[in-house]
């Protein structure tokens, strides 16, 4: 086993902008250089979302079974009682809204007028019609589903775990696993995959049973938990059924960045420039990144871009992000408070059991869900704060940001508690002590920089938000405010239902009629 060295807690630390910068100074290099991914895209630092984990540890290319023991990692008289990880699904399929679009695309192409199929201005090839001859082989049923990648994704990380923490991990607490996730397929099957990965830690070389025949049993769903934003009044309201919440989401498809991509593509695919949007030109990325992420492939879609494009385009990923789960509104953070509140639960009853010198009854707590899920929450704990705000405007000026979701949450990224109890602590306070990993790297604690805190001290930290965790109050929104948003929608529905000259038929006249008059 590799030894790591531990910074001394009262040691300085790197100022984060610094720390930042290194890690994605190096990522940058790293994620499209290495050689042993041949099919590594140049584009692949810059799919936000849809990136894949391997280029945001390129490390694991040469053996992704193999844990890479971080060096910041506690050990000696240390030595871990539990982890609480939330784990984003491994890599989907895209969702049908998305094979909707592409396929609309598709057909644009297909039905090119004049002067389409004819070899470009600068002599190269005809990328339209290459693409437009290309069989598309997503079909609607696919709908986010975990491919088969995401599984292998979601076995390995299981093995690189297990042997970094064999304590943890070992074969007589596979039945005291504790595991929850989302209600979505793709969070349900990673779930499985991990603890067959796990399965197959502990038995090499044998098939792993059904999950359902395992001692630990099968992941429980909890929707409230894991998909908070579901769950959250304000945020549904203020946020995601908010028309103008993603203001400069919409203003930057329109802006000057994005029109002169929408000119260079035109012209690359030889199709009108009128008959393209910021939408379509996304999927088109975002398709890239799918046959890179799922099949290994260099796809023809690449080549409809360079990477000054791909830096606009995942611009505008990361600001839906921003916005919508990140930074840009309160509600998107402190939605995720109950989650933040179910972690500490775990940390303080294991405290409690080591105290009491009971065996800690969960050392293993995973937690399966999204970016949505992930996101919120390394913001609610102030990670990757740009001192700006992200906006339509000031592309230039953040294009060294933080807030770059790609290198945040690509799939099958883990956000890791590590919970330590050191033998030797000279004082009561010292005996339990916490480190933090994301994506299996050794986080700095955002209000100290240093990479090891007193649990103590960590709970002191944050015990204004521990202590008015109110799901019910944060989310909940005046009841007028309420009632008048209802109102509004049921406005909306009836003129989209007049639009349709439907609603004679809707059953619903006398209410319209009402809301009308209102």
């Amino acid at each position: 086993m590799l030894r790591g060295s531990r910074r001394p807690l009262g040691a300085p630390g790197a100022p984060a902008a610094a720390l930042a910068a290194a890690l994605l100074s190096s990522l940058a290099r790293c994620s499209f250089l290495e050689s042993g991914d041949p099919v590594a895209s140049a584009l692949s630092p810059y799919f936000g979302t849809k990136t894949r984990y391997e280029d945001v540890n390129p490390g694991l290319l040469p053996d992704p079974e193999a844990p890479r023991r971080d060096p910041e990692l506690l050990e000696g008289p240390c030595t871990p009682v539990q982890l609480v990880a939330i784990i984003r699904h491994g890599t989907r399929y895209p969702t049908a809204k998305q094979i909707r679009k592409l396929r609309k695309l598709h057909g644009l192409l297909q039905t090119r007028g004049p002067g389409g199929g004819k070899a470009s201005a600068t002599g190269g090839r005809d990328t339209g019609a290459a693409l437009a001859g290309r069989p598309l082989w997503y079909a609607d049923w696919m709908d986010g589903q975990l491919v088969e990648k995401g599984r292998q994704d979601m076995r390995q990380l299981a093995l690189r775990l297990a042997s970094l923490f064999p304590a943890l991990f070992r074969r007589e607490n596979f039945g005291r696993l504790r595991l929850v996730t989302s209600s979505k397929h793709r969070c349900v099957d990673s779930g499985a995959a991990f603890l067959q990965g796990l399965w197959q830690h502990y038995n090499p070389g044998l098939p792993p049973p059904d999950v359902a025949d395992m001692e630990c049993g099968p992941p429980r769903i909890n929707d409230k938990l894991m998909r908070f934003f579901d769950h959250c009044k304000k945020f549904l309201i203020e946020v995601e059924r908010n028309a103008t919440a993603l203001y400069h989401v919409e203003a930057f498809k329109t802006g000057p960045e994005m029109r002169d991509i929408l000119k260079k593509v035109a012209a690359t695919l030889q199709v009108p420039v009128n008959d393209l949007n910021a939408d379509l030109i996304q999927v088109a990325f975002f398709t890239c990144s799918f046959d890179l992420a799922i099949k290994g492939i260099q796809s023809p879609w690449c080549d409809v871009f360079d990477i000054d494009d791909a830096k606009v385009l995942e611009y505008l990923n990361d600001l839906k992000q921003y916005w919508k789960r990140g930074y840009g509104y309160a509600i998107n953070s402190r939605s995720s408070c109950v989650l933040f509140e179910d972690i500490f639960q775990h940390l303080d009853k294991a405290v409690e059991q080591k105290q009491r010198s009971q065996p800690v009854s969960s050392p293993v707590v995973l937690q399966f869900g999204h970016a949505e899920t992930l996101l919120p929450l390394l913001s609610l704990m102030g990670y990757f704060k740009d001192k700006e705000p992200l906006t339509a405007s000031n592309y230039k000026e953040q294009m060294h940001r933080k807030f770059r979701s790609g290198h945040i949450v690509p799939y099958a990224s883990n956000l890791i508690f590590l919970l330590y109890h050191c033998e030797n602590a000279k004082t009561p306070k010292e005996e339990f002590q916490v480190q933090m990993l994301l994506n299996e790297k050794v986080l700095p604690f955002a209000h100290s920089q240093e990479t090891v805190s007193l649990y103590e001290d960590l709970k002191n930290h944050y015990k204004d938000i521990l202590q008015s965790c109110h799901a019910s109050d944060e989310c909940e929104l005046p009841k007028v405010l309420y009632a008048l948003h209802v109102d509004i929608q049921a406005i909306m529905n009836c003129k989209n239902l007049e639009f349709q000259g439907a609603l004679s038929q809707s059953g619903n006249i006398r209410k319209c009629l009402e809301l009308r008059i209102l």
